[in-house]
């Protein structure tokens, strides 16, 4: 009898594991070549055009307005569909290596047990006060994304907020969240980012940098409402742990790792590892305004960091590499799939598409009001940041449009600047083609479905702001200043 209950209790049990196999959520490799197959399809009904180009001072190469013009229909070929794959890694290299060298050189630091250890001291310090120590981190990060420095870096961060979500006892999406979504409230602003709305004012023919203090209140109003988010979030799980979007398993990929054990006190070589740190970060943010710097040198400061940090806190050199490839191996993952990302914007790109996208966008957008006007250009720019995420590579094909048309409306090139730089940022932390996005869910082992649910009502929120404060700016005409 016993026997016959066990056996009937193995076989509910194996139906059970067939019904979570058959419910299982695609990974984020296979939802991305999903998208991949679905362009490459698209290739075949959307009308092949393209604009002329001119290259700008800077070496840019600018959409030439009024000069599309339809070509020859170039679908993807199955064999294109694979090679783009490959291009895309290609194409993502220095962003690639980026990640994977400063996943190597925190692997480095996190051997010292400084991080960790500087987490409890300021956990204990900020006890029972998790809303005052996520508003500190996302603050900094913040001011970093608003001044272009962290923004394809930020997955190198991650797991730094993952280790603070575990001390919290909270969970991974409020680990990503933290670092993720206060780097993009700032970059999503782009109130001094040289690649965006520096960029972006230079096509437009603004002063650069102009606008600075209305920018700085919207800046501020998405940051406010982003941190309320994640606080609102946070005591709702705190208060009850089933209320977790991930439910039960709240830290996929960090079950193994346990923060009670860690010793709030810092010892002088973890005062010494984050002094290396911190100098390296701020040589970098220094070589970025005064030596023009950009990723192959912020590559460059995490290699030396990670040496200096081996030589102060005595690690030898061959176990300096073990760590430093552990480091690597932990990011791999996210790191590759930056170029998957970029493989669905190749297949457009190659088949001539993208191009009639945007001619689309500036005929329907054309017969606006000016009001109107500005959150078409917000909403239209959003909605084609979903297929290319990159912020300067988005300005170079969009802004060159938006110019006239924004003087044809009647809105001021200030607006339309604004209304690119909110629209390209605010939909890239929903957009399963950013390769920045889908690196972080991949290196916090939280599935993108399940994002998805945590960061739609942040969009939905961060574009009432944007459309405020866009209708604020039509009505006063907001000039260079």
């Amino acid at each position: 009898m016993n026997s016959e209950v066990a056996k009937k209790n193995q076989e509910n049990l194996s139906n059970n594991q067939k019904r979570k196999k058959k419910w299982e959520l695609p990974d984020a490799y296979v939802i991305l070549f999903g998208i991949l197959l679905i362009a490459a399809i698209l290739t075949y009904f959307i009308p092949a055009g393209s604009f002329e180009r001119e290259t700008s001072e800077s070496g840019a190469s600018l959409v030439i307005p009024g000069s599309y013009a339809q070509i020859e229909q170039q679908p993807a070929t199955v064999i294109e569909v694979f090679r783009a794959i490959q291009e895309g890694l290609i194409g993502g290299a220095g962003i690639i290596f980026l990640v994977l060298i400063i996943g190597g050189a925190f692997g480095v630091i996190e051997s010292t047990g400084a991080i960790d250890t500087m987490i409890m001291k300021t956990i204990n310090k900020t006890k029972n006060k998790e809303w005052l120590l996520i508003t500190m981190v996302a603050i900094l990060f913040s001011i970093f994304g608003g001044l272009g420095i962290i923004v394809n870096a930020v997955i190198a961060f991650i797991p730094i907020g993952i280790v603070l979500a575990r001390a919290m006892k909270i969970d991974a999406i409020v680990g990503v969240a933290i670092i993720y979504l206060g780097a993009y409230s700032g970059f999503s602003i782009g109130f001094l980012d040289p690649a965006t709305t520096g960029f972006a004012q230079q096509i437009a023919q603004l002063p650069l940098f102009s606008g600075l203090a209305y920018r700085l209140i919207i800046y501020v109003t998405i940051l406010a409402s982003s941190i309320t988010y994640i606080v609102w979030y946070t005591n709702k799980v705190k208060k009850d742990p089933q209320k977790s979007i991930l439910k039960e398993n709240r830290f996929p990929k960090y079950d193994e790792k346990s923060m009670d054990n860690v010793s709030p006190n810092l010892t002088r070589t973890h005062i010494l590892t984050l002094i290396v740190l911190v100098l390296g970060i701020g040589t970098y943010v220094f070589g970025v305004f005064q030596l023009g710097w950009s990723i192959n040198e912020m590559a460059a400061i995490f290699i030396a960091i990670a040496i200096a940090t081996a030589i102060v806190a005595r690690i030898g050199a061959n176990n300096m590499v073990l760590e430093f490839m552990k480091g690597c191996k932990g990011v791999v993952y996210g790191a590759l799939i930056i170029g998957m990302a970029r493989s669905i914007v190749v297949i457009l790109e190659n088949s001539m598409v993208l191009d009639t996208i945007v001619h689309g966008m500036s005929v329907v957008m054309g017969s606006f009001s000016s009001i109107a006007g500005a959150i078409a250009l917000f909403i239209g720019n959003g909605i084609f940041n979903l297929i290319v995420s990159s912020g300067s590579g988005q300005a170079a094909i969009v802004m060159p449009i938006m110019t006239p048309l924004a003087d044809i409306m009647e809105i001021p090139r200030q607006v339309a600047v604004q209304a690119y730089s909110m629209g390209d940022g605010f939909t890239n932390i929903i957009t399963p083609l950013s390769g920045v996005l889908m690196a972080n869910l991949a290196i916090a082992g939280i599935p993108w479905v399940k994002w998805i649910r945590f960061a739609i009502p942040l969009v939905l929120i961060w574009y009432s702001i944007g459309i405020i404060y866009l209708t604020i700016a039509v009505i006063i005409n907001w000039g260079p200043m």
